[in-house]
């Protein structure tokens, strides 16, 4: 059963989002060559704390760790370890935080040092189909509208669209109803009502669509160990429309990137 949020839970949903904001942000300039990521999971863990949140997967369903970090053919959900990042490497950051009862949760993907120029375009292609399926989040239509949207765009590059994990509802718990799958019809599916909040995440492979665990029992990979790509915001319906609650105005501006990607989906005053 979907559940649709009061203003004042939304803003809170906000605040809890906005900390991963500024978490992930925070560890864009420590994301270099040489740099392990059980220390990136230690940073995260000392900055949420110090904002008065707790990490949202540290301990969810047994999770070891505060951040999931997956470098190069891994999708998601990758432990932190001691292995240190390599020129060239990219990084799917996963992160979520928990405060006044409510969680935010959302990811970037990051290029470690100088990144061949084609997983560079499968990073650009992927957080586009973020934005283009945030778009159809929209009073009438249908999870389907948005899935195909993400799928429709993303196939034409000929990259593959991973069918077995998706986007969800977030509030009190991590994962909501309804599900967001990156693939579907057009008009199928739940019908989006103001008050939804959801996560919408986009993961692509440079080739096939199909991804193995690892024996950890967490790590999700590429069947082809192509490297795969993983963006996600946290949105909520008001007035008809997409607002964005994550940003990743903090990440763009320790890279020194200029964006105006998220300005037909922000709140007028997003950043605090």
């Amino acid at each position: 059963m979907v559940k649709i949020k009061s203003p004042e839970e939304i803003e809170l949903i906000r605040e809890s989002a906005q900390i991963v904001s500024k978490t992930l942000g925070m560890l864009a300039k420590a994301i270099q060559p040489g740099v392990t990521t059980i220390k990136l999971d230690k940073l995260a863990e000392e900055f949420i704390h110090d904002h008065g949140a707790k990490p949202g997967f540290l301990g969810l369903y047994d999770f070891p760790n505060t951040l999931c970090v997956s470098p190069n053919e891994q999708v998601v959900h990758g432990i932190p370890n001691d292995s240190p990042l390599k020129e060239g490497d990219i990084l799917s950051v996963d992160c979520g935080a928990l405060k006044n009862g409510f969680y935010g949760d959302h990811a970037y993907t990051f290029e470690v040092g100088e990144v061949d120029p084609a997983v560079k375009k499968l990073l650009e292609v992927t957080k586009a189909s973020l934005y283009i399926g945030i778009a159809q989040f929209r009073q009438k239509n249908r999870v389907g509208d948005l899935s195909h949207a993400i799928q429709s765009y993303t196939e034409s590059f000929g990259y593959g669209v991973v069918r077995e994990l998706v986007g969800h509802g977030l509030g009190r718990k991590m994962h909501e109803s309804p599900e967001i799958p990156n693939y579907g019809k057009k008009g199928h599916g739940k019908k989006f009502v103001n008050g939804m909040v959801i996560a919408i995440e986009p993961m692509t492979n440079k080739g096939t669509k199909d991804i193995k665990q690892l024996k950890d029992g967490w790590t999700i990979k590429t069947a082809d160990g192509k490297p795969s790509a993983h963006f996600e915001h946290n949105v909520a319906l008001i007035n008809g429309k997409p607002e964005l609650l994550s940003t990743f105005d903090y990440i763009y501006e320790a890279l020194e990137i200029v964006s105006n990607e998220e300005n037909p989906f922000r709140k007028s005053s997003l950043k605090s």
